[in-house]
């Protein structure tokens, strides 16, 4: 194949795990034996990884001399267990047991069945409003990629502003008036402060 060839086929399944991270739903993993290559990739664009005992995570391809960062995995992977942990995984190639990635926060739960685990945090994640999980979801991966302070600063303005010209406002407001204040002169007006 050629590099245009590959780098086509490359970003065709870059691309799938790209919008398997971006689905609006709860995206809940099972992890029953080794999560290699892009194995690895997909367990990261879950939501939730759950992991049976002899789960196992490995960065592959950087000991068949190719790049440690492949299908998302150099986004994502520090992100979730913090960017020295991830490089010295991506770096190495070296094999993470299930108890281990429990320690680094990139499983939540360890199993002895792993699918019905996952299951069980699926159906609890199921019995919430369509809507709030998906904003829920949304505004993590938001929180998330956006972590420099502008970014975030920009999505707080935006959601004030947004807020603040509903009737809800109007209503929070005046729930804090009492009719006391109402009486009470204004010093304009003659009265006490």
């Amino acid at each position: 194949m050629s590099a245009n060839e590959m780098m086509q086929g490359q970003e065709h399944w870059a691309g799938a795990f790209e919008r398997f991270h971006d689905l609006p739903q709860a995206v809940i993993a099972a992890v029953n034996g080794a999560a290699a290559g892009g194995g690895f990739a997909l367990a990261l664009a879950a939501d939730v990884r759950v992991a049976a005992p002899a789960a196992t995570f490995l960065v592959a391809n950087v000991k068949l001399g190719l790049s440690g960062g492949e299908m998302g995995i150099a986004y994502l992977l520090p992100r979730i267990i913090g960017a020295g942990r991830a490089g010295e995984l991506m770096l190495t190639g070296r094999t993470v047991d299930a108890q281990e990635a429990h320690s680094y926060g990139l499983v939540t739960t360890i199993a002895d069945d792993a699918v019905a685990a996952a299951l069980d945090v699926a159906r609890t994640v199921t019995r919430h409003g369509r809507f709030g999980v998906e904003m829920t979801k949304e505004l993590l991966t938001l929180s998330v990629a956006g972590t420099d302070l502008d970014t975030v600063l920009a999505l707080e303005n935006r959601t004030q502003v947004l807020a603040s010209m509903t009737e809800d406002m109007e209503q929070a407001v005046g729930a804090f008036r009492t009719p006391a204040q109402d009486d009470v002169a204004t010093p304009a007006e003659g009265g006490t402060a």
